[in-house]
């Protein structure tokens, strides 16, 4: 079958779908899927064909990517899942369908490939991968629910990830406990999850746990890829995370997220990206993600794991006849001095900036006058160029991690011949094993921080984006360096696109001031030949069915003060309107706390703030009184403004109190900038209205949801009407109905109304 009838059938097969399930043909939605099946069929996937003298390398394999921004209303899942699908089927692959939300995930999983399932012609299975941290490790929680030492002399309750042992740290309630009581809190959590496990009640999965379970109490027990012993595991028969992974393998669609599919790749823990069709879905996450994946950061201030690491490894490999050990106690002191030595170098030159004069100084406990705010202090490295002073230690840090590394991967080989070897021992060898692969991601952690942060810029690329922190935890002071990649295109070209053979990218939010340029930037496709956009439209009525209300008589934003005193009046006034569901987005915390606090009575009662309720129990109360006939405002913060979906009477009014701008404080934004400005060219215009135009949309996407759906839009934020790259802002949103409301002559019409 040529790739042409290929793609024909998949249309075929999408068009037999929409008209056994009822619905109406959209026009949008079926020339989204006509590209979808456009794009995977002219894919080559797999290995070159072969003759009888081998590969047919004479042509590279053809790559074909579409980037398709899909308005709200299209049915885009629907649109991209039966075309890869049948076209997998057809071709004898599999589709990955990547998302960044997990609401996106469980509404995939329970309900779109269920009942598409039940609706293509040919069969398929279905599985949802995750990332092995988030499933127990039985091996961990058999040692932690016993209060055992593991039979390696360490107690398990020893606090290796402290620098000192402090009287009472803070949980993420907010409380302080002792740390005897902690200790008693969380073997009683670890006994109840063994009890769960055991008694069939719960499956190992961290998402299946009725409350979210404290951070580093989880971490403790999750499994963990440096930890794990795999086949040779005592406890593989019973291991959550393996039987989670032999869904995947009969599974003709895998769902994932962004997180997962970065840090997966170059691994086999997800079908190859070369012999595979990949949909992105909440594509616009993506270039974020990949700098967060990318970056790395190393603790220069509490380094009592490099003696644990140390102590483990020599006596593992002492008992394992690794000769390799022999040097790990001087090659730990050197790296534990080594950290030290950096760690006064940073707080020499850059402690001022960091901490100011009358802060205490590093290492030493806080109290008195002086001392840090809550807020971590940070320097970033002007143009990446780090003091000369710290290169050399940096340099020597590096090769003492690489060297400690080498050892470590000759004590776990010869720990994974024994543990074959000798079966009757493989608990007592596999737990000796997770120990170590407990500790050794700080070392790779500094390993990789090391080389990030020494790596110099080629002629005409941005260099990585370095900084130090000084941040206070419990009664003690904090030093970090971090390194980041700056372009998230270039690091995506680099690391995905150079795999990928087939691609779809999709969102609802893609263009930004009405071109695709600023996305296929960051995400690493502009200028690529295998790559097309394509913009398919909403069949909403939003003329009809919106208002956007610009608030045109408030103070400038850039007086802070002023201007959140009087839109904080504003939004009251407002809100005294609201008659059904009304969604109100803030761009800080201090903002919605204005906002909290000068409510009325009357009002208090039918507002819901995001800070002070579970998201799950503050959307279903939501629902409750509007579905009562009683008005409810949520207060939200940025994460509200993105993925949340209340149609009808939930959302009738959307306030934005303030444009969308990224936080000035990232520093990786700020080395991006600095460095647009050194090559002449201007971060503002070029990088931040962009992307808070992309903000904005999935902001103002919020309000009409269904081709039912009427609601008013009100931006308290004059800069929307009065500015240049206001009116650029405005050419990116849905075409409302637009009222102007106040002004400099005091015009203006209602809020409401026609």
């Amino acid at each position: 079958m040529s790739k042409v009838e290929m793609a024909r059938s998949a249309l075929q097969v999408f068009d037999q779908v929409v008209a056994a399930s009822g619905l109406r043909v959209r026009e949008g939605q079926r020339l989204m899927a006509e590209q979808v099946a456009l794009t995977f069929s002219e894919a080559d996937l797999g290995k070159p064909p072969e003759d009888e003298d081998g590969p047919i390398e004479a042509l590279e394999p053809q790559r074909s990517i579409a980037v398709i921004q899909a308005g709200t209303g299209v049915g885009k899942s629907l649109a991209y899942s039966v075309p890869a699908i049948a076209l997998a089927l057809a071709r004898n692959t599999r589709v990955m369908i990547s998302t960044a939300t997990v609401a996106l995930q469980e509404q995939l999983v329970a309900k779109d490939l269920p009942a598409l399932a039940n609706s293509l012609p040919q069969p398929f299975r279905f599985a949802l991968a995750k990332g092995r941290g988030r499933y127990v490790c039985k091996l961990k929680l058999d040692r932690w629910s016993s209060g055992s030492d593991g039979g390696d002399g360490d107690a398990a309750w020893d606090a290796e990830d402290d620098l000192f042992a402090e009287e009472a740290r803070p949980t993420s309630a907010g409380r302080s406990v002792s740390l005897a009581q902690e200790q008693v809190e969380r073997q009683t959590f670890y006994q109840d999850l063994q009890r769960q496990l055991e008694r069939g009640r719960w499956d190992g999965d961290r998402d299946q746990l009725e409350q979210p379970p404290e951070a580093a109490w989880w971490a403790a027990v999750a499994a963990e890829g440096s930890s794990c012993t795999a086949r040779h595991c005592p406890a593989y028969d019973q291991c959550s995370y393996y039987a989670a992974r032999k869904s995947l393998v009969g599974a003709q669609v895998i769902v994932v997220n962004h997180d997962l599919l970065l840090s997966s790749l170059g691994s086999r823990l997800l079908p190859e990206l070369d012999n595979c069709l990949l949909v992105l879905d909440e594509a616009h996450h993506l270039p974020g993600i990949a700098l967060d994946q990318f970056a790395s950061s190393m603790d220069l201030s509490r380094l009592k794991w490099i003696d644990k690491l140390a102590s483990q490894a020599v006596r593992t490999g002492g008992l394992l006849a690794v000769s390799e050990v022999a040097e790990i106690p001087r090659i730990s002191a050197q790296l534990r001095q080594l950290m030290l030595d950096l760690a006064r170098l940073v707080m020499h030159h850059h402690g001022a900036a960091l901490k100011g004069e009358e802060a205490p100084a590093f290492g030493s406990r806080r109290g008195g006058a002086g001392g840090l705010a809550n807020q971590p202090g940070r320097y970033r490295v002007p143009r990446g160029q780090l003091h000369p002073e710290l290169i050399e230690p940096l340099a020597q840090l590096s090769h003492q991690a690489q060297e400690f590394l080498d050892a470590l991967r000759a004590v776990s080989k010869a720990l994974r011949a024994e543990i074959k070897a000798q079966p009757d021992q493989a608990k007592r060898l596999s737990q000796l094993y997770a120990q170590l692969g407990t500790l050794a991601p700080r070392l790779e952690a500094v390993a990789a921080t090391t080389q990030l942060m020494l790596q110099d810029a080629a002629e005409g690329t941005a260099p990585a984006a370095k900084w130090f922190t000084l941040a206070t935890q419990g009664d003690y002071i904090v030093l970090q360096a971090h390194a980041s990649p700056t372009l998230p295109g270039a690091t995506l070209r680099q690391h995905l696109w150079s795999v990928v053979r087939g691609a779809v990218l999709t969102s609802a939010t893609l263009t930004s001031l009405g071109r695709f340029d600023f996305f296929l930037k960051e995400v690493g496709l502009f200028g690529d030949p295998c790559a097309l956009a394509l913009e398919v439209q909403s069949p909403f009525d939003f003329a009809r069915q919106g208002r956007l209300v610009l608030v045109d008589d408030l103070p400038d934003p850039k007086d802070a003060t002023a201007y959140n005193a009087a839109m904080v009046q504003a939004l009251l006034r407002d809100l005294q309107q609201v008659e059904h569901g009304a969604l109100v987005l803030f761009t800080s915390r201090a903002q919605l706390r204005l906002a909290d606090e000068s409510l009325p009575e009357a009002l208090r009662e039918i507002v819901l703030v995001q800070t002070a309720l579970p998201r799950w129990q503050l959307l279903s109360r939501h629902r409750e009184r509007v579905a009562a006939g009683q008005p409810s405002v949520i207060f939200g913060m940025q994460s509200f403004g993105e993925g949340l979906d209340l149609p009808g009477p939930l959302c009738e009014d959307l306030f934005i109190t303030k444009l969308p701008f990224s936080p000035p404080d990232d520093p990786v934004g700020e080395a991006r900038a600095e460095w647009l400005r050194q090559v002449g060219r201007d971060p503002f215009t070029e990088l931040v209205v962009p992307a808070t135009a992309i903000r904005l949309a999935q902001w103002v996407g919020r309000a009409i949801r269904t081709e039912e759906d009427e609601a008013h839009v009100t931006c308290y934020d004059r800069r929307l009407s009065r500015t240049s790259y206001g009116q650029r802002l405005l050419q990116g949103l849905p075409p409302f109905t637009r009222i102007t409301r106040g002004g400099p002559s005091g015009a203006g019409g209602p809020a409401r109304g026609a």
